[in-house]
């Protein structure tokens, strides 16, 4: 059986901008992904598991790029939302005996644009894009249920936020 992953989608525009910097600053032999916001790392195949996601209604939200953080051997733009965080949390209880350890620590929203290289080269571009970095926001659009394959994700399905009233 196949591990789920949970993540939220993004907007258009920040979807692009995140993706190009990662393109940028991943390394090329690496980067297999496009930029994501990940919810659960690792959802062991649950016979339920659409069910429940397709069960959360909710309408778009918008959510504050609020700083870029060092991951040690990497670069991730770190993310606040109480929306978010709520919707995680409810999400947290509907898979509770299913979750991981990693998924049962602390939720730390954030889109990794680098990782795995020295941590020299990680300082250098946290540095760099601090010079003109200004905290901006971005919507989340729903969310997106991927199959892991044992490095790349393969996209199953998304669930659509509604739209703002």
């Amino acid at each position: 059986m196949h591990t789920n992953i949970l993540t939220a989608k993004l907007d258009q525009n920040a979807q692009l901008f995140f993706n190009g910097l990662r393109k940028e600053h991943f390394p090329v032999e690496r980067n297999f992904l496009d930029a994501h916001l990940t919810l659960f790392h690792k959802l062991p195949h649950i016979p339920n598991i659409e069910e429940v996601v397709e069960s959360i209604t909710h309408s778009k939200f918008n959510a504050v790029v609020e700083r870029l953080q060092s991951t040690g051997r990497g670069v991730a733009y770190f993310i606040q939302s109480n929306e978010l965080s709520a919707l995680r949390h409810q999400l947290v209880k509907a898979f509770q005996e299913h979750l991981s350890p990693q998924d049962l620590q602390g939720f730390r929203p954030h889109i990794t644009i680098q990782n795995k290289v020295s941590p020299e080269e990680a300082k250098a571009l946290l540095n760099e894009l601090n010079q003109t970095f200004k905290p901006f926001e971005i919507s989340i659009e729903g969310l997106d249920l991927w199959h892991y394959l044992d490095g790349p994700w393969q996209h199953y399905r998304s669930f659509p936020f509604m739209e703002n009233k």
